[in-house]
């Protein structure tokens, strides 16, 4: 078989499993609770090495004090560190946090830019917030979002056999219409959460096993009759 032709077969792969993806979650959206883009910049700068769940019991309290990119730019950075610290890592999440909104009111009028090479300019930010503030805030898709469940998941469906969140950004867009990119993550984030887990993936109950090149489900026998038939 060619390159082109198990590209494709590949890709059909993979638009099946996203046609599945929003069947079984038709509703699915960014869990992270947020008001602005700026909030939302805050919010996914938290969430790295954090649930969302938590990330959310943390966000009304900050954004009841500092609502916006200048009050965060001017805050105590004593009591930025009090307020995320159940995050994890806070010293230096609200140290990154204070100089992207530094960056964003100097540069950038206080507003969350819509470009991708400005955003990554901004303290704490990588392509995957990148790729979530510009999808969730602006509609915008512009990559691939690669979590530790897409990462996970896109592996486990032989999608990709990269480890590197770059590459496997890569091979994802290669493989994905553009307008269902941030719809492919979002989606396969739920199935991680709820079915496709770390430890111990649920199979049986997967409706992507039959399109999985890792799903351990048991294996159908076969016995040969007298007469050399299969049955």
């Amino acid at each position: 078989m060619s390159i082109t032709r198990k590209s494709s077969a590949k890709q059909q792969r993979s638009l099946e499993i996203l046609i599945r993806l929003k069947q079984l979650y038709p509703h699915a959206t960014c869990t992270l609770n947020y008001e602005t883009p700026v909030q939302l910049l805050v919010a996914t700068i938290l969430s790295a090495q954090c649930t969302d769940e938590r990330v959310n019991q943390v966000t009304p309290g900050l954004f009841g004090q500092f609502p916006d990119a200048v009050a965060i730019a001017s805050a105590d950075i004593e009591v930025l560190e009090t307020l995320v610290r159940s995050t994890g890592f806070y010293r230096n999440k609200a140290k990154n946090l204070q100089g992207a909104c530094r960056m964003i009111v100097k540069e950038y009028g206080g507003q969350v830019p819509k470009q991708m090479d400005k955003l990554l300019k901004l303290p704490g930010v990588a392509r995957k917030t990148a790729n979530v503030v510009l999808a969730h805030a602006y509609g915008i898709n512009q990559g691939v979002t690669v979590d530790t469940h897409v990462k996970r998941l896109s592996q486990r469906l032989g999608l990709t056999e990269y480890t590197d969140p770059i590459r496997i950004e890569r091979d994802l867009m290669g493989l994905l219409p553009q307008e269902d990119w941030e719809n492919w993550s979002i989606r396969l984030i739920y199935h991680g959460r709820a079915i496709c887990k770390a430890r111990k993936p649920d199979c049986d109950a997967c409706v992507l096993a039959d399109l999985c090149t890792s799903a351990d489900l048991p294996q159908v026998t076969t016995t040969k009759t007298d007469t050399g038939k299969t049955n």
